[in-house]
């Protein structure tokens, strides 16, 4: 395998002595893809934070294109941070700023492009993503899915090796989601991609195609071997709701919510019996 361009090595993470992250680690080599699903508080946002040097661990070691960057200083970190990008849960855009600026922000931050060059490569990210004639735009003028393409489109600009993307369907209607998703699946080819979810749908939608992998995390699976197993996206899913059924059946029995009972049980059997039958372990 060739040299990793994004690796942990048993990452752990905790916030108020709440474990997030315990002994995660992959390695990911060039033009490859991860691609990881898990329910709210899985720790999938804490992981690629980390990943792409936002977030220090606890413990473990972080490196990104060869260089251990776990405790590296900020200042160190900005060469590195021009050969990544990084789509936003809410795409994160500038409220002042158009469409055409908020897509020119990196390019002006970090190179010495002239205007003319700023112009087209904006331009031609914005017709990649589907948003051409749109420059003038601002963020508050777009729908849901239009800011996520955007942001997609400021990710992209500076041509990153690496890119990361932190649930981009993330509130969005399911056509809309379903859009942004083979959007990013369109756009996979010659970088390294590390991709979270909550949903099944969109994950499938996404991962498919060779140069995949795996991680474990605490209620979270990420998929892909050398093609899309549904079925492993679907055990994820199951272990997920699982422990959410769980913890929640938790709170009732302490007098803490008034959760139907029944009702949980419910998610909690049809869960269990969904894992035994694929052998899995019950969280």
């Amino acid at each position: 395998m060739a040299d990793p361009l994004v690796e942990l090595r048993d990452v752990r993470k905790s916030f108020e002595q709440k474990d997030v992250l315990r002994g995660v680690g992959f390695a990911l080599p060039k033009g490859t893809t991860l691609a990881v699903m898990g329910g709210s508080g899985a720790g999938k946002t804490v992981l690629i934070r980390i990943a792409a040097g936002l977030l220090r661990p606890d413990a473990g070691q972080v490196s990104l294109f060869g260089v251990r960057i776990d405790r590296m200083r900020e200042e160190a970190m900005l060469a590195l941070r021009k050969r990544t990008g990084f789509v936003f849960q809410g795409a994160a855009l500038f409220d002042s700023l158009s469409v055409f600026e908020n897509v020119a922000y990196p390019l002006r931050e970090h190179t010495r492009m002239p205007l003319g060059e700023i112009t087209d490569r904006v331009h031609r990210f914005l017709s990649l993503v589907g948003m051409p004639g749109t420059d003038e735009l601002l963020p508050a003028e777009l729908s849901g899915g239009m800011r996520k393409r955007v942001g997609i489109a400021r990710a992209l600009v500076m041509e990153p090796e690496v890119v990361f993307f932190d649930e981009p369907t993330a509130g969005l209607d399911p056509t809309n989601a379903r859009l942004v998703a083979e959007l990013i699946a369109t756009l996979r080819a010659g970088s390294t991609r590390v991709y979270l979810d909550r949903a099944a749908d969109e994950v499938i939608e996404f991962a498919t195609g060779p140069g995949f992998f795996k991680v474990e995390l605490d209620r979270a699976l990420a998929l892909v071997d050398d093609a899309v197993n549904v079925k492993e996206i679907d055990d994820a899913r199951a272990q997920g709701q699982l422990a959410d059924a769980k913890a929640e059946l938790a709170r009732v029995e302490a007098g803490e919510s008034k959760a139907d009972r029944w009702q949980l049980e419910q998610r909690i059997k049809h869960a269990e019996n969904q894992l035994a039958v694929s052998g899995r372990n019950t969280p």
